[in-house]
């Protein structure tokens, strides 16, 4: 597999392109609980590949190589990708899992993209395991799973490349009171501990959809609420959390900071914090986070050196 630091792009795989589609690519027809039981019974279907289906259940939508890097991290032996990628063509055959690539003006996606179907949920059920998967979630837009997807590498990249990483959250719930609106964080949250002191950082990812401007505006309501009637124990968070957005690239941090300064939806209490796909691919996070200052009347980005943030 490629590691982080080698992979040479411009342009996040996660980045909305124009005209893009969902392209279903996985199988048709029917396959019977009979038949699966006799591929578990027989060996073809063994504990890495619940596993796998595990990881799927739990971040929703997935790539290949993001599993591979999960499964390395949890310790199980997968040999390479390529082996990961048979066991995958397996589940998609069995119909346990299927998978979709996005097509564009510019061509197909170099990726696909794992989520689970009927009888993934089925198998992981049977095994006492909790699986809120439903068909419908399957027919989430392009600009939904993207999210998910940057959401995946910004918290995979924690976990392998942060020395005070703690444990991390695929999908956190928040409460903004006044409007009375439970809503998600698309990106996912990680907790930090150093010397026995926790801090918490949840991400918000924003992409280039169709409308985003006014959708960043409608989220950005939600967040104010949250933090300007923040409580420690608010949705599960024992002290207030430090908000990062994800944005595409470093035009995308600015086009996402006139909307919140231009709409008057700055918050309360922390710093916004910004960064982008391809900072999670380097080799320390220490430098991946972005602010903006007033300077001379004009704000300014401003790269944050945060040694919390480090490998070592």
């Amino acid at each position: 597999m490629v590691e982080d630091n080698e992979i040479k792009t411009e342009i996040s795989p996660f980045a909305i392109r124009e005209g893009e589609i969902k392209t279903f690519d996985g199988k048709d027809g029917y396959v019977s609980m009979n038949q699966i039981i006799h591929k578990i019974n027989i060996g073809h279907i063994t504990d890495i590949h619940f596993e796998i289906l595990n990881l799927v259940n739990e971040f929703e939508f997935i790539t290949s190589r993001q599993l591979f890097q999960m499964l390395e991290i949890k310790g199980v032996d997968i040999k390479s990708q390529d082996k990961l990628n048979n066991k995958l063509d397996a589940l998609v055959k069995s119909k346990i899992l299927t998978r979709y690539y996005f097509t564009s003006q510019e061509g197909s996606g170099i990726y696909r993209v794992y989520c689970l179907e009927k009888m993934g949920k089925y198998l992981l059920t049977s095994r006492e395991i909790d699986c809120k998967w439903q068909p419908s979630d399957n027919t989430k837009t392009v600009a939904m799973i993207k999210k998910r997807l940057a959401g995946n590498q910004v918290l995979i990249a924690y976990l392998k490349k942060v020395k005070t990483f703690d444990e991390f959250i695929v999908k956190p719930t928040l409460t903004a009171k006044s409007l009375g609106k439970n809503f998600k964080v698309s990106g996912g949250a990680v907790k930090l501990t150093k010397n026995n002191k926790s801090i918490q950082f949840i991400f918000e990812v924003f992409r280039r959809e169709e409308n985003w401007k006014n959708k960043l505006v409608q989220k950005m309501k939600l967040y104010k609420d949250f933090y300007e009637n923040f409580v420690p124990g608010d949705s599960g968070f024992s002290s207030i959390p430090q908000l990062i957005f994800v944005c595409e690239d470093e035009k995308h941090m600015m086009e996402c900071f006139k909307e919140i300064v231009v709409n008057k939806l700055e918050l309360p209490n922390i710093e916004m914090l910004f960064t982008t796909d391809l900072k999670q691919n380097s080799e320390s996070l220490e430098k991946s986070l972005t602010t903006f200052k007033l300077v001379d009347g004009k704000y300014k980005m401003q790269e944050v050196d945060l040694k919390l943030l480090s490998n070592e």
